[in-house]
């Protein structure tokens, strides 16, 4: 009986291994599972009905209805089915005495199991010892009984008598097959579920946009968990089992080691931002890394995950620059499909003047100015919902109800489906754009000081004038204003009276217009009176224009005060017919202007109208002009000598006079050619010959002993006193001809002198300091005083031969002269008189005190060469 007992827990054990190596081959194919683990039950049931505890003949015991059990409460109806079959399907093969027995007693076995296995399901018991071990007894007890009723008499002691020695083994047998097989399925399942987490873990890993990677303390690959390999480097080369040194450079090896370590310190997740180059630009990562609790390998590892997070970085970055363009620049309005305001920045706050609390919710509408119709929005929507996007000039009202000008820019904003969702708005305040349109437009066409049209606008306002006098057949003029002697007032009040007389002077003339008439202001001092229809015929229009001319002339001549002093702004007028002839604007300006000026060659408060003989003149005058600039080119221009003499008839100096040695003409004066000359602005080119051949003769002059020490004078322009380096020029003519500064003598005229004192003294000595010396032409003549007579570096004074003339019969021009040379005494300077004719004009300046004599009495004006003949003869 023992052995029976051990080959019945074989069975059970042997049973269990194979039920559990059934479950762990058959995983795959779940199907099938329930079928084999039943042919497995099958199998075990008919081994254990092979090997009996033989109680007595006739009498067996053996564990089948313990393995039907268990196939029923865990395998379920179908693989207790399938158990069932094949072990009743032995038995009956079998067909011995207790086989009926023997399927009674396992059917009812199968179905206890199914049982206990429906209250397990419901709930109602558990697996427990504690609710398994009664089944397990009643189940034993069962079979026993089965087989009580069926043995014969003297056999039941037998059998009563072995029944606790029975439960003693098949108890402990079933309990320890259901839990062998329990704890086969619990492994099973763990597994399973260990399996299913590493797959899902694998599979969220791959979804990651990252790279995930297992690395120890010494930088070693254990793992890599996630195959999106981001870094520039391939990935066969982070395979498990190479350390990070094979992989990067080492700047990075030693940037992750330190991460790696400090992850492992802080026992925490931490985080770093890093660089590396890929390509040829740069990349931006992202790294997170966590500590492994356990060691690998007796090393402390971390788990870390990586990414690319160089758009993150641009997104992040375009999203600040276009929060600081958002707020900073152009005001923004973002409102919904519906037109309702959703966001405002700051700069549409300060344009429109309401908080941003105002405006939520509301519409664009509250900015109307009222100034656009129905027809604008109608079109400007059109626009936007067609184009998807407007732009233009719209006026809108501020909170505090000012109406403003602004540019304005609309947008739709599309969803995926190609729906409208938002409309963005920028404006821009043009408010200041506008002003400064309107100051541009008057600084282009109007006087910045008196806010009249300037040429411009004149011009355009003659051409109206015309085209009317062309409709309506009628005749109007051109009046070109100019005032006498104001850059005098300039000169002695200063530019702020200037300004002030020029605006009284703008007052008064506008009160003297009609509507179609308008004025203007050309320059510093000129006026342009453009007058519309006066007239039928030219006759008509010349008396009114004769007695409105003079209205205008007494006008002006009315004293302006100026504190205790009274101005007067005396003008000249030129004036010329405005007719509905095609002359252009232009001209008609230009003959009022040359009208004007042959006015002012008239005297103070003239006026002319213009005529062809004026054109004439001032063609004449552009022809000599561009003579003049033609006869210096051809070095036509020549040094003529006029001798200077003392009392004893010596030859002391001599005055450079220029001569033009026209090929047409002949020799001509310079009262032929300097006024036009100076007033083209090419005296200067005219002085510079004269200047350079009279140091040219000076040198030469220097070879004879006659004339080694006599003075040349040469008389210098305006101009050219304040000219920039015009010492420097002349002091490079004198020491490129070899002239003795000295001996040079520059003659001024004392109207140049008022200009600019303090310059022209500092010019003048620095002409001192070379050996050049001065002498004042004409003097008497202009605004002669001491003080400046004291201040300048003077050396002679020049009596002017208007006074000389006069003598001896006029005692007012020789009162003057005596004057003249006692002041000249008692400075120290010498005196010349020029213009002697007679012998009693020189006695009666040499019975004065005057020496030194210049005119027709002694020589003519002469070339040099006879300057010589004429000095040898005296």
């Amino acid at each position: 009986m023992l052995i029976s007992i051990i080959e019945q827990a074989i069975l059970i054990l042997a049973s269990g291994w194979l039920l559990t190596m059934n479950v762990r081959v058959m995983q795959l194919f779940p199907r099938l599972l329930p079928l084999t683990t039943g042919l497995w039950f099958g199998i075990v049931t008919i081994a254990c009905v092979s090997a009996p505890f033989n109680i007595g003949p006739g009498v067996m015991l053996d564990l089948a209805e313990a393995v039907m059990f268990v196939a029923g409460l865990l395998g379920g109806a179908l693989t207790g089915s399938v158990a069932f079959i094949l072990a009743a399907g032995f038995q009956f093969l079998v067909d011995d005495s207790g086989s009926s027995v023997s399927i009674i007693s396992t059917t009812l076995a199968l179905l206890l199991g199914l049982f206990v296995r429906y209250c397990h399901q419901r709930g109602w018991l558990t697996f427990h010892i504690r609710h398994l071990l009664p089944v397990i007894l009643l189940l034993h007890v069962i079979g026993i009984g089965l087989l009580y009723v069926t043995v014969e008499t003297q056999l039941k002691l037998h059998l009563l008598s072995m029944t606790i020695p029975f439960l003693i083994v098949a108890v402990p047998l079933t309990l320890m097959l259901i839990f062998i097989i329990k704890d086969a399925e619990r492994r099973q399942q763990e597994q399973q579920a260990l399996r299913n987490s590493q797959a899902r873990l694998l599979a969220i890993t791959s979804a990651l946009p990252d790279m995930m990677s297992v690395i120890d303390d010494n930088g070693n690959y254990l793992d890599v968990m996630a195959d999106n390999y981001i870094f520039p480097y391939d990935k066969d080369m982070r395979v498990v089992g190479n350390n990070i040194r094979d992989v990067y450079d080492t700047l990075h090896v030693e940037r992750l080691m330190h991460f790696i370590t400090d992850t492992i310190r802080q026992k925490k997740v931490t985080h770093m931002v890093f660089e590396l180059k890929v390509g040829e630009q740069w990349r931006t990562f992202e790294s997170v890394a966590q500590v492994l609790e356990s060691d690998l390998g007796g090393h402390r590892a971390v788990v870390i995950l990586s990414r690319d997070i160089s758009g993150r970085i641009k997104d992040e970055t375009d999203l600040r620059i276009a929060a600081v363009a958002f707020e900073r620049f152009q005001g923004l309005l973002v409102t919904d499909k519906n037109n309702c305001i959703l966001r405002v920045n700051r700069a549409f706050t300060e344009i429109t003047g309401y908080s941003e609390e105002e405006m939520l919710g509301k519409t664009p509408a509250m900015f109307k100015s009222g100034l656009h119709g129905k027809a604008f929005y109608r079109d400007m929507w059109h626009d936007i919902n067609i184009h998807g996007h407007w732009q233009g000039e719209v006026y809108d009202k501020r909170k505090s109800g000012e109406v403003y000008p602004q540019w304005l820019s609309i947008s739709a904003v599309k969803n995926h489906q190609g729906k409208i969702s938002h409309y963005v708005a920028g404006i821009t305040d043009i408010s200041a754009q506008k002003e400064d349109a309107k100051k541009i437009h008057h600084l282009a066409y109007y006087d910045s000081l008196t806010g009249l049209p300037n040429r411009r606008l004149l011009l355009n306002r003659i051409k109206q004038i015309q085209t009317d006098c062309t409709k309506r057949s009628t005749l109007g003029a051109v009046i070109f204003i100019d005032l006498d002697h104001f850059k005098n007032v300039n000169n002695l009040w200063g530019h702020a009276v200037g300004d002030k007389l020029l605006l009284h002077v703008a007052d008064q003339l506008c009160g003297k217009l009609t509507e179609e008439d308008s004025l203007a202001r050309l320059g510093s001092d000129q006026f342009v009176l453009a007058l519309g229809a006066r007239a039928n015929n030219e006759t008509q229009l010349i008396e009114q224009l004769d007695h409105y001319s003079q209205v205008l002339l007494n006008l002006l001549d009315q004293p302006y005060t100026h504190g205790e002093q009274s101005l007067r702004s005396s003008a000249c007028l030129g004036i010329a017919v405005l007719d509905s002839s095609e002359q252009p604007p232009e001209e008609l300006l230009r003959q009022a202007e040359l009208a004007m000026y042959a006015a002012k060659a008239g005297g103070k408060g003239e006026r002319r109208f213009f005529s062809p003989r004026m054109q004439d003149v001032i063609s004449e005058r552009l022809l000599l002009e561009e003579d003049i600039n033609r006869g210096v080119a051809a070095q036509e221009f020549c040094v003529y000598f006029q001798a200077q003499f003392n009392s004893n008839n010596d030859l002391i100096g001599a005055e450079a006079l220029v001569r033009w040695q026209h090929p047409i003409r002949g020799l001509l004066a310079p009262g032929a050619f300097i006024g036009v000359a100076e007033a083209a602005g090419i005296m200067s080119k005219i002085d510079r010959v004269v200047l350079l051949r009279s140091c040219e003769q000076m040198a030469i002059w220097a070879q004879t002993p006659i004339f080694k020490d006599i003075t040349v004078s040469v008389n210098i322009s305006p101009a050219q006193l304040y000219q920039q380096g015009f010492v420097e020029e002349v002091l490079k003519v004198v020491q490129e001809t070899g002239a003795n500064p000295t001996l040079l003598k520059l003659e001024l005229t004392e109207s140049m002198l008022v200009t600019d004192m303090h310059q022209a003294i500092e010019r003048m000595r620095r002409f001192k300091e070379a050996g050049i010396r001065f002498a004042i032409d004409d003097f008497g003549t202009g605004y002669s005083s001491l003080q400046y007579l004291q201040q300048l570096p003077l050396d002679q004074l020049k009596i002017d031969q208007s006074f000389v003339r006069r003598l001896p019969e006029d005692n007012s021009s020789l009162a003057i002269i005596r004057a003249v040379i006692a002041m000249a005494t008692s400075l120290g300077l010498e005196v010349i008189a020029e213009g002697l004719e007679t012998k009693a004009q020189r006695d009666m300046l040499l019975a004065n005190g005057c020496r030194l004599y210049q005119g027709y009495l002694y020589a003519k004006p002469q070339p040099a060469d006879q300057v010589k003949t004429l000095c040898e003869i005296k």
